[in-house]
Formats: C-alpha cells, structure tokens, sequence
C-alpha cells in the first residue's frame, strides 16, 4: 500500500476501528517490520501532541476570556485595606480611651476579686498556663528548624527551593545514571536528584526516547560518590499478566510505597510498549521502577487513567534497555554498566524497600 493508505491504516489502528482480526495482523506487522513500529509510535506521539495543543490553546482562550470580564481597578478598589471606624476611634482620642479602659480594668479585678472569681476558676488559669507552655513548645520547635536550616547553609549544603514540578527517577547504573519519564524533564532549564536521605544534586539529560517517554540523566555533581553496585537487575523478558508487582516514587517529599498486580500485558489504547497494572499511583509516582516479586524492574511508571480508580501504566523494561542501546557513544562521558545480578529475591518484601530505597530519587525541574 501507499503512504496514504498506510497513513489511514494507522489512523483505524490507534483509534480501534479494525476488527479483531485486522487488529491482530497489523500486531503481527508491527513486530516484524520495525519502520512500521516506528511509524506507528509516531503517529501516536503526533496525535498526543496535538491533543496537548489543543487543551493549552483553549485555556488560554479561556483565561483571556476571564482576564477581559476582571475589572482590575474595581477589584483594586474593593480590595484595598481601610481602617476600621475603631482605629480611627482610636486614633483620635487614645488617650482618653486609655484611662477610661485602665479605671474600668481595675473597677472589674476588684469586683472579681471581693466576689471570690478567681477562687472558684482556677482550673480556667491552669488550662491558660497549659496552652502557654504548648504554644513555648511550638516556637522552640520552630526555632530547631530554623536553625538547623542555617546550619545546614553554613556547611554548604544544598537548600532547595521548591521546584516548578517533579517526578521520581531510579539508578541504572552506580556511576550516577538514572532513568525517568521524558516527560518528567521536558522544558526543563535545569534538574536536581534528591535521595532519601535529602541529599540533593545536579543533574543533567543525556538522552531521550519522547516516543518510549523515557529520558536518561547522569549526575554531574562533584559531591556524588558511585555505588559499589545495585541491588537490582533490568528484566529482559516480558513479564505475566497476574504477577505481583510494586514501586517506590516521591508524591510528595517522603518515599511512598505502593503494591498490585500487572493486570495487562498493554497500555492505554492497546499500547504494545507498555503494562497496565492495578497500583495506586500519583503526580510524582511518574519515573518510578516498577519491580516484580522478586525485585526485577520490569517497567518505570508513566501514568494512569483517570477514568478508573486504581489503573496504572508502565513503560516495559525492553524499551528502556532499548534506549539505553540507541544512545549515540559520544553523548555519554562513561559507559552505562547494567547490574546483571539481583541480591533482592531472597529478601521480605521489608527488606526489599530498605535496599532499594537508597537508589530511588525525588527528580525536581526547574
């Protein structure tokens, strides 16, 4: 067939207009003609893009739409702050006010006082002592962290600010090379890694897979020092549907845990290049490995479906060991050395996290 009508079947492929049965030959096709695999996740590619585009034009249509309705000097006006009539009260005849308020406080202790108020309410007075000392408690804590904050500075370490947005990221190699979403990075001015332990280092792309969604990082921080080895291996075979799996990602500041099962060997839209699996996942879980049973990764985490609860998706490790194939030499400064052993598969699934904890990082964009 022609490019046109090439074009046509692509475009019936991805928006599942073809029978089972042609749905099942274009499968055949695309394993077997790799030029059509790739035309294919291109196609895809170009329709999210234009999808994205679509969304961004119209909110912007729709914030214009909202800026022009704002009357900003009206808004300005009502919101502009005045003194109350009590100040103003205040302002004008404080003085007198003040020996008015000072005869009447001394007027009502002595009546409070001849009239055994203070006997009868001592429980009140001790409750007001109580919250003073939590309220010291409070500030004391507050100080601590303010202090360690400087102190923190002055030893030169790193105090992020907070970033535009995030993801987590994972060690694939103990020289410093980690894998994340591309789209993670994308845009990116610049990117910092933090670890567990909130150590916290620069970061750059090396390479990029937009059609896979994987992006490869090195840590080019001079105070990173390289792991002796790690404690997992990249699975090089596709995984079975009903396996037990489980990632660890940044959500939010702390590692979360999440555990499920891999619930389709595709992704969304039939995706051949990625897993469904049904694990709670959240903004930030994007990057995370994804880990069998036995502490393989088998995916890194991309998404999920927002309509239904609990659906994930994953990029399978095979393309990720595909990109890892497809960078050009001189795009790296040392060589990317997988771990071809896995010490995890004989460890609780306790232990599990507590090794694999160290080599999962909190990505940050600026």
């Amino acid at each position: 067939m022609n490019d046109r009508d090439l074009q046509d079947e692509i475009e019936r492929y991805l928006n599942g207009e073809m029978s089972a049965q042609e749905r099942a030959a274009f499968d055949i096709l695309r394993n077997q003609d790799s030029e059509l695999d790739r035309k294919v996740n291109e196609h895809r590619q170009f329709i999210g893009l234009l999808k994205q585009f679509s969304e961004r034009r119209d909110l912007e249509q729709r914030l214009n739409a909202i800026h022009a309705d704002i009357d900003v000097h009206a808004l300005k006006e009502e919101l502009t702050e005045r003194p109350s009539w009590v100040v103003q009260l205040w302002r004008n005849h404080h003085s007198k006010i003040s020996v008015a308020a000072s005869i009447a406080i001394f007027a009502m202790l002595t009546t409070l006082f001849f009239t055994g108020y203070f006997n009868d309410h001592s429980s009140n007075l001790t409750q007001l002592r109580m919250q003073i000392k939590q309220q010291e408690q409070r500030t004391a804590q507050l100080d601590h962290k303010t202090n360690a904050l400087i102190n923190d500075i002055k030893k030169g370490k790193k105090v992020m600010e907070p970033a535009k947005f995030g993801g987590t990221g994972f060690i694939i190699s103990p020289n410093g090379y980690l894998v994340t979403n591309y789209h993670v990075i994308n845009g990116a001015d610049s990117v910092y890694v933090q670890n567990a332990a909130g150590e916290a280092y620069h970061a750059k792309v090396v390479y990029t897979e937009p059609q896979y969604d994987v992006a490869l990082l090195k840590i080019d921080d001079t105070t990173f020092r390289n792991f002796t080895a790690l404690p997992y291996s990249i699975k090089k075979a596709e995984s079975d549907l009903g396996e037990d799996v489980f990632t660890i990602g940044y959500p939010r500041n702390d590692a979360v845990y999440g555990k499920g099962y891999l619930s389709s060997s595709t992704g969304f839209h039939d995706d051949t290049t990625a897993y469904q699996v049904s694990i709670p996942v959240n903004p930030g879980n994007s990057g995370g490995p994804l880990l069998d049973a036995r502490g393989n990764v088998i995916g890194i985490i991309s998404g999920k479906q927002s309509l239904m609860e609990g659906a994930a998706f994953a990029i399978k490790s095979q393309y990720l060991l595909k990109a890892i194939k497809n960078m050009p030499p001189d795009s790296i400064s040392k060589k990317i050395n997988l771990t071809n052993k896995n010490t995890l598969a004989s460890l609780n699934r306790t232990q599990q996290i507590k090794r694999i904890k160290n080599y999962v990082y909190q990505v940050k964009v600026y």
